[in-house]
Order: structure tokens, then sequence, then C-alpha cells
């Protein structure tokens, strides 16, 4: 499907509860758009499932992905806010924006981080997988792409897309 064909779809589909933006990042499951939530007047990351991933695989891995985030509160995982499925079958969740960037992007940018943010962004994401492996999730996938920095500086793990409790 056309990226402007799914975008048209997807959007037709969430009507006036979620207004989408522009696209933030494509990845191997799923699509994620900057779109604002109109209930509550705030911009959130729309993450939603490829139609063709979810007619091949079936959606139980999204659904995994929206159960172990939505389960996970800590100050350096970022949280689900809402989710659900449309009346086509395609199955979305948001989280918070984050405006800053990728720790890759800053890499990329930077080449070397300084001695005190490196200790401080491992420091940070050290707590939060942690944090989650203390609740029975294992997040599986940790890289540069998948840990996000603020503006603020603080530093958040993402994307549990292919997490998996323990003992499951």
């Amino acid at each position: 499907m056309a990226t402007a064909d799914f975008r048209d779809q997807l959007q037709a589909a969430l009507g006036s509860t979620y207004t989408l933006e522009r696209e933030l990042g494509r990845g191997g499951m799923a699509t994620v758009f900057l779109a604002v939530d109109a209930k509550h007047k705030r911009r959130v990351a729309l993450k939603v499932l490829h139609p063709d991933l979810a007619m091949a695989l079936g959606p139980e891995r999204f659904r995994r992905e929206i159960e172990l985030a939505a389960q996970l509160q800590h100050p350096h995982i970022l949280s689900v806010h809402d989710s659900g499925e449309t009346p086509t079958g395609l199955l979305w969740f948001t989280m918070p924006y984050v405006e800053g960037e990728s720790l890759r992007d800053r890499l990329t940018r930077e080449r070397q981080l300084p001695l005190e943010d490196a200790l401080r962004i491992a420091g940070e994401a050290a707590r939060a997988l942690d944090y989650a492996h203390r609740h029975g999730v294992i997040h599986r996938d940790i890289k540069p792409e998948n840990i996000l920095l603020t503006k603020e500086g603080d530093t958040l793990v993402a994307d549990f897309g292919i997490g998996r409790a323990l003992g499951s």
C-alpha cells in the first residue's frame, strides 16, 4: 500500500480522535506518526502495525508490545497512553511524543559522547532495563535507535516490540 493511501486510510479510521501530522519513522513492524490527541490537546507518537505484516504474522506480537509497554511505569521507559484497533483491523497505540533525538542520531552527529553524558545515558537506560527485568520483561532489542534523548537531557528506553515476558 502506498504511504499516502495508508496514511489516509488510518486517518479516516481514527476519525477526529487523533489527527496525523507527519510520519516520524518506519521500521520493520510499524510506522510511527506525530499526531494530535484531540481529547487531551497534546502531541503524541502514534505507532501502527504495517497491514501486510499483520496479515502475515497476525497481530499477537504487536498486542504483546502494547501490553508489555503499558505495564512498565518508570521515568526512563517510554509509556503507553492509549491503544486500539480500527474497524479495518489496523492496530495502533500512542506514546508521549519525545522532543529530542535517538542515541543513534546523536552518535551519528557527534561520533563520540562526552564521558559524563555517556555514563548518564548508560545509567538511566540500565535503571530502566533493571526495572523492566524486575517486572518480568526482557527488552531483547536494545540499540541506539531504541534509546531516546529528550531536549531536557533525559534518557527513555523505547520499543519493547520484541520484548518477552520472563517465563513465557
